[in-house]
């Protein structure tokens, strides 16, 4: 499922100087965990997936010393697999879980910047333990993923060229032509009931029907 946020990933990717770790921030089931890994399986050789809300021995491991380099050792013996700077995406999930894992980013960006870290988390549950532990204040790059907009809702549901049109119309103070004008409105219904959280758009986009959608969200 195509999402704007593919682009800034790209780019904080490609950084060749001062690249920091990356802080995923969204609502629960607005598929930060999804995006991540599907940007790690195009963009990297491997990635590294580590999800501290469940993996509670990993968690705990960063209550000692979270110097990158022990962490990094311990990471590719936990997983089996070599980590390489730059060809190796870290994804570290649900890391409000872990207070000592967030402020390691802190590390990460002073002492390893040459690995990819990305972190995922709640806003909430992030902000709520800023108030009790080290927030890696400007050591990290922070981005927000939100559900799904109009536009890409109409991507999901493979309406690519009819965005364009509504840009463009919209770039050049246009009117849509009415036929494209009601398909695009019949749309933009059919957005306003599913909502754009990723699983019910999919649930829609693969049934077309409205009643479906219910039970993706159970």
């Amino acid at each position: 499922m195509r999402r704007k946020i593919e682009e800034r990933l790209l780019t904080w990717k490609n950084k060749t100087e001062n690249r920091m770790p990356l802080l995923l921030y969204g609502a629960r089931q607005v598929g930060k965990t999804y995006i991540l890994t599907e940007f790690g399986e195009a963009q990297f050789d491997n990635t590294v997936y580590i999800n501290l809300e469940t993996n509670l021995s990993v968690a705990s491991y960063f209550s000692d010393d979270i110097s990158p380099e022990r962490l990094i050792r311990f990471l590719e013996t936990t997983v089996n697999e070599v980590i390489t700077p730059g060809k190796t995406l870290i994804i570290f999930d649900e890391i409000q879980s872990c207070e000592r894992a967030l402020t390691s980013l802190k590390y990460f960006c002073e002492m390893a910047p040459e690995y990819h870290i990305a972190a995922a988390g709640s806003l909430l549950g992030v902000a709520i333990h800023r108030e009790h532990y080290s927030f890696p204040v400007g050591k990290v790059e922070s981005m927000t993923l939100y559900p799904l907009d109009f536009e890409e809702f109409l991507w999901a549901n493979g309406e690519e060229r009819l965005s364009q049109e509504i840009r463009s119309a919209f770039d050049l103070m246009a009117p849509l032509p009415e036929a494209l004008h009601q398909k695009a409105i019949e749309l933009y219904r059919y957005y306003l009931i599913v909502g754009g959280m990723p699983a019910c758009v999919q649930t829609f986009t693969n049934s077309r029907k409205i009643g479906s959608c219910t039970n993706s969200t159970k």
